[in-house]
């Protein structure tokens, strides 16, 4: 390492707080230097040192039409020339901003009326729940405010939306949730059946229990259910047969609203534009970020629904503005960044990219991957996949925290060249790669991944660990 990078390193050790990093030990050097990253084109990305990965996870599920897109950059430039900001506050606005705006509406599923705009997707989620309580007032059910979410659904970080996360270590030492967040069973068959139980009386059965729990606390005091129609951080998990078919059934008889998080499944993942789309979801509001600018700019939506917004605007002479905004709300670089990724996505069809492709990579991760003796389950959809691993297939047993398997994994590939996520619920790879990956270049990570897998099955054999 040269001295100009070194003083990088030193720079940032000595001010950056990085999110879900061990402070201590990246303070003390124990986690080695920072990746520096400097450049990124197609599906890789390359440090500072010279050293290339292929970018297995899409930043983090974001970068969809992949690094060095010179069409991005160019809008981003040509707006940032001709008008760099400008508030939408009382009515302001910009052309991008407004095409954007009618474009969502018109693409996104169900009866979608106006987007708000944010800057990620943990304050689009926040908007949401503010939609819902306003929504709920403005209508006279004052008490109809508690939001339902699921164990293992990430919806953000942020005070509501990290509250609506059901994951305890995003809560621990943070004094989250917060009241007024509940949360009901994750839809996981592999873990959560019953001995013999399908795919869809599991999936009854979660309905039954979110009805049990709607009951209990009283449906005039429950305002909206979240969830996203793929779990992604909870991992990478799709839902059972039947599944949204049975909770949305609960949902419309005790009036509760349905908010599609969309942030991980927007714009082309699964294979459709939408995962509300790919799941027959019918929503009420919608979670946008992400993919919507490829994370070329931040830039976040809560796209509402016609009925929602009639309430509000019926309600707008008793109780004048609606208050609430950021100052970088509808921001006009990314609205135009989000012109140029929209763009994209449909003139290459990337959706259907990621269900063609995404159909092959499915097929390679079951063959490559579903009988090896320390892998409990592969699942996944379009382009995101992940393989879980178990210390006994047939009794299901878990490996040891101790043991890191998924991390280690996740380690032996990063080292072969391949960015492939542990994910932080279990011994789980995750995998979403840009929407714009080919045939030949899942056949690389897939490649790279076996190797890596068997190499940290190989150490666990030697250590004598049972398998």
């Amino acid at each position: 390492m040269n001295a100009n990078l070194n003083q990088i390193a030193e720079m940032d050790r000595n001010s950056v707080l990085h999110p879900f990093t061990q402070l201590k030990d990246f303070a003390s050097g124990k986690l080695g230097d920072p990746t520096i990253v400097e450049t990124g084109k197609g599906i890789r990305i390359q440090d500072a040192h010279g050293n290339q990965f292929i970018d297995g996870f899409a930043g983090l599920y974001c970068v969809n039409v992949g690094y060095g897109r010179t069409e991005v950059a160019e809008a981003i430039s040509r707006q940032a020339y001709r008008l760099a900001y400008y508030h939408s506050y009382a009515a302001h606005t910009t052309d991008e901003l407004a095409i954007l705006s009618d474009r969502l509406v018109r693409m996104a599923p169900g009866k979608m009326s106006k987007v708000f705009y944010g800057m990620s997707g943990s304050d689009a989620n926040e908007t949401q729940a503010k939609l819902v309580w306003y929504y709920n007032n403005l209508r006279g059910k004052p008490l109809k405010k508690k939001i339902i979410s699921r164990e293992r659904g990430y919806h953000g970080c942020s005070v509501v939306s990290g509250s609506m996360t059901g994951m305890s270590f995003y809560h621990d030492h943070m004094d989250l949730p917060r009241a007024g967040i509940l949360h009901t069973g994750v839809p996981h068959h592999y873990w959560g059946a019953e001995a013999g139980e399908t795919e869809l009386e599991f999936s009854r059965r979660r309905a039954s229990e979110l009805e049990e729990l709607i009951l209990r606390e009283d449906p005039d005091t429950i305002g909206a259910f979240i969830a996203e129609p793929v779990l992604g951080t909870g991992g990478i998990t799709p839902p059972p047969e039947g599944y949204w078919e049975e909770v949305q059934k609960v949902l419309r008889k005790y009036d509760i609203l349905l908010i599609a998080d969309e942030v991980i499944t927007g714009f082309g993942r699964t294979g459709s534009m939408f995962g509300s789309e790919h799941y027959g979801i019918e929503p009420d509001l919608i979670t946008v970020a992400k993919g919507l600018t490829s994370a070329y700019f931040p830039l976040s939506g809560a796209i509402v629904g016609e009925k929602v917004y009639k309430v509000m605007e019926e309600g707008a002479d008793r109780v004048g503005a609606f208050s609430h905004g950021y100052t970088y709300s509808g921001h006009p670089i990314g609205a135009a960044a989000a012109n140029a990724v929209l763009d994209i996505v449909e003139k290459e069809d990337l959706p259907g990219n990621a269900h063609k492709v995404g159909g092959y990579f499915q097929a390679q991760l079951k063959e490559k991957f579903a009988q090896l003796p320390i892998v409990g389950e592969v699942r996944g959809v379009g382009l995101m996949g992940a393989i879980e691993f178990v210390a006994d297939r047939e009794r299901k047993t878990r490996f040891s925290p101790s043991l890191s398997v998924g991390a280690r994994v996740s380690k032996a590939a990063r080292s072969r060249g391949l960015i492939a996520r542990a994910m932080p619920h279990g011994d789980i790879l995750g995998f979403a790669p840009p929407l714009v990956t080919t045939k030949e270049e899942i056949d690389e990570i897939v490649t790279i991944a076996e190797s890596a897998v068997r190499s940290v099955m190989d150490e666990l054999v030697k250590a004598g660990e049972k398998l």
